[in-house]
């Protein structure tokens, strides 16, 4: 079986994969305040939980965009199941154009282009990402990539706005019912949920101005299930799909 690490801003999401399958996942909240021991006492009581035993274990991958973690992670990894995890980085094999891929473009966004290339090798394709920060990626039908946006998460622009604010309150975001709210948490909901809607749309639209083709769009990331009913150019959702990404990238360099 293959350990899979996804360190994000929010989260740090760890996946079981056997032999290609998705089996299960857990999410743990980002500390970089935690110590290495710490978040050894973390991963080993989950997996231990989940009936993942030490020898099960074959293989590990992390895609980390928290350089300060990613030295941490590793050395538990090594500790609970002596694996010597592969750390993704734009050396590897992705199935991407190597020479397409930006200098700056995160290890996540890696793997979602690459995991929406191999899925889709016949067409361009774009992958909204609604964590952390919102992020919208492309890959075309020859495995170059294109470029990304990037805008404050669902989640981020609700808490700078709750903390910017001194009578709005926090709010749970789900799909409201209408674009004028009669409450506070009724207008919060319909300006971000609907608001961002219509972010993802217009960049879908130009993205395919650009590009000259349709797109085929796929979501993922924490909200995605939550906001996809309001997107209706979204053509597959799959909220595990970055982790999918790190597995495939695992086997192509038969890690």
């Amino acid at each position: 079986m293959l350990v899979a690490a996804d360190i994000g801003n929010t989260n740090i999401v760890m996946a079981i994969f056997d032999r290609g399958s998705f089996v299960k996942s857990w999410r743990v909240y980002t500390d970089a305040k935690k110590t290495s021991d710490e978040y050894f006492v973390v991963f080993n009581a989950l997996f231990r939980e989940g009936g993942v035993k030490s020898g099960d274990v074959t293989s590990a991958i992390i895609s980390s965009v928290v350089p300060n973690l990613t030295r941490s992670v590793e050395k538990n990894l090594k500790r609970l199941f002596s694996v010597t995890p592969l750390v993704i980085t734009h050396d590897i094999e992705t199935g991407l154009v190597r020479e397409s891929i930006p200098a700056e473009l995160g290890s996540d966004l890696l793997c979602n282009l690459a995991y929406a290339h191999d899925r889709h090798p016949d067409k361009d394709v774009l992958v909204v990402d609604f964590g952390t920060a919102l992020t919208l990626s492309a890959v075309d039908r020859k495995g170059y990539v294109v470029g990304c946006s990037i805008a404050p998460g669902l989640v981020t622009a609700v808490n700078a706005l709750f903390g910017s604010t001194a009578q709005l309150p926090q709010v749970e975001l789900k799909v409201p019912e209408k674009a004028m709210g009669r409450d506070s948490q009724q207008s919060i909901r319909a300006g971000i949920m609907m608001g961002y809607a219509g972010l993802v749309e217009s960049l879908i639209a130009r993205t395919e101005k650009e590009m000259g083709t349709r797109l085929h769009v796929i979501a993922t990331g924490g909200l995605s299930q939550t906001i996809s009913p309001l997107i209706p150019r979204i053509d597959e959702l799959n909220p595990h799909h970055t982790l999918c990404g790190l597995d495939l990238i695992a086997r192509l360099n038969r890690h």
